[in-house]
């Protein structure tokens, strides 16, 4: 089975061939960001560290929407956000609302986290679970939730 990094660097073949330079340069941004982290540690990225990656470049554009929206900057939201679908086509299926609060009921179970305090040990056990597949500030939102109920 074909890596994602390998995919990813295919399809920056097929941009390339198919002249689609917008999607080429959220391709390369992307690979330079994995190469950057291979780096700096001298590793070789696999693809659950490709998808922590990728889920850090969604979150750091769905904040730039937000701040350019805020400033009536419209023109540069939508940029972000056709880089958002780039992105999210590299990122596995996301989870519906009712997976995410199973999700999070079962872990608050499973840690037996009785508070908010134990948040922590919740979050850690649902993160790599969730990676790439749920806005984790919207995971910790019903974290919070599950401990008022």
């Amino acid at each position: 089975m074909q890596g994602l990094k390998e995919r990813i660097k295919d399809d920056m073949k097929a941009s390339m061939k198919s002249g689609d330079k917008a999607r080429l340069g959220v391709i390369r941004m992307i690979l330079a960001a994995i190469k950057q982290i291979e780096v700096d540690e001298r590793i070789e990225l696999e693809d659950d560290r490709v998808l922590v990656v990728l889920d850090k470049m969604l979150k750091q554009r769905r904040e730039s929407i937000k701040q350019f929206r805020d400033a009536n900057r419209i023109d540069l939201a939508e940029i972000e956000e056709a880089e958002v679908l780039v992105i999210q086509h590299y990122l596995p299926l996301p989870l519906t609302e009712a997976e995410i609060d199973a999700m999070v009921t079962q872990a608050i179970a499973e840690t037996g986290a009785t508070s908010i305090k134990e948040m922590g040990s919740v979050m850690a056990l649902l993160k790599p679970q969730m990676q790439g597949r749920a806005d984790m500030a919207v995971v910790s939102a019903r974290i919070k939730a599950g401990f008022v109920a």
